[in-house]
Order: structure tokens, then C-alpha cells, then sequence
């Protein structure tokens, strides 16, 4: 399993595949992988202002 070689994406991939039907893999692995990308530019945009904040 993907999972088990440390892919992320995997188990919040099948988390939405079992939350509905219709959702096919491909599309559910690229909602789950642009979502977490979007999470990951704005955890690093508040720790980049954190950084600045305590520079000053």
C-alpha cells in the first residue's frame, strides 16, 4: 500500500473515496493533493511572518 511508504495523500484519498460515490481515484488523489499543497503555501506564509515578526 502507498501509505505504508509514507505517501501522505493516501489515507485522506481513501477517507473521501469512502465519503461518496462518484468520486473517481484520480480525481479524489488530485483534490486531496491540491488541498493539501494550498495548506502546506499557507502554513508556510504565516511561519515566513512569524519569522519577520520576531526579526523586527
Amino acid at each position: 500500500m502507498a501509505e505504508a511508504q509514507g505517501d501522505p495523500l493516501a489515507s485522506w484519498t481513501g477517507r473521501l473515496l469512502r465519503l461518496g460515490v462518484g468520486i473517481s481515484p484520480d480525481d479524489a488523489r488530485a483534490f486531496v493533493h491540491d488541498l493539501y499543497a494550498h495548506a502546506q503555501s499557507d502554513l508556510d506564509a504565516e511561519r515566513a511572518e512569524a519569522d519577520f515578526r520576531r526579526e523586527e
